[in-house]
């Protein structure tokens, strides 16, 4: 059994990690900033008033986490700028949480990863440069295009620690980050991002980019 660390998973794909690892017989540590009646059913163990922009949050949070196998940063946020209406208040907001709270979790709660363990951070597709062919989401695009080249960078210096990196597409996914429009559900992505931390949380491996439905993704 393997201490699974999950950050959002108080709803949408976090929780449906959360369900994942809990029916695969893990234990899981659901960290949120409140909790959800979704998730308090459940047998995972809750810790509130997480917020992973906020290092002061995460270190107090770490004190009590201790060691763990995976740590998930599945935290993230979504507002759709365009051209003519770019709006840099929602792009900085973004780069907060997309780009720079996987680098705050990774810096406090990630100090527990046991030599062997993953660290996966969900991004997506959109933040890959190559595969934008429609333009718009600007604070988005940009703030995981950015989260993915944290993530690559923590690949490499984490290595000699043994420590396996991967950047996980989740899809897209019916949530209410997505207005629940969607082409797969939460349950069939977590069973998807499962599958491809179980088949490539391997060193030789770490700093890929992968899909939920085991695509490796062009950067």
């Amino acid at each position: 059994m393997a201490k699974i660390v999950i950050t959002g998973a108080n709803r949408g794909i976090g929780l449906a990690l959360t369900k994942k690892y809990l029916s695969e017989g893990h234990q899981v540590l659901a960290l949120c900033r409140q909790s959800s009646s979704e998730l308090s059913q459940t047998k995972a163990e809750i810790m509130e008033n997480v917020d992973v922009t906020n290092l002061s949050s995460l270190e107090e949070c770490a004190k009590k986490v201790g060691e763990m196998d995976i740590l998930i940063n599945n935290a993230g946020v979504l507002f759709n700028e365009t051209l003519e209406d770019l709006n840099f208040e929602t792009i900085q907001k973004q780069v907060e949480v997309n780009t720079y709270a996987p680098l705050k979790v990774i810096t406090t709660l990630g100090k527990g990863l046991k030599k062997g363990g993953v660290f996966g951070i969900l991004t997506s597709r959109m933040g890959s440069i190559e595969d934008n062919d429609s333009g718009s989401y600007y604070g988005y695009r940009l703030s995981k295009a950015a989260g993915n080249a944290v993530g690559k960078s923590l690949a490499m210096d984490l290595k000699e620690e043994g420590i396996c990196v991967l950047l996980l597409h989740p899809g897209y996914v019916k949530t209410e980050m997505t207005g629940h429009q969607g082409l797969i559900d939460t349950q069939e992505s977590a069973s998807g991002l499962y599958q491809v931390i179980e088949e490539h949380g391997k060193l030789e491996q770490t700093g890929t980019f992968w899909h939920s439905n085991g695509e490796k993704l062009p950067w």
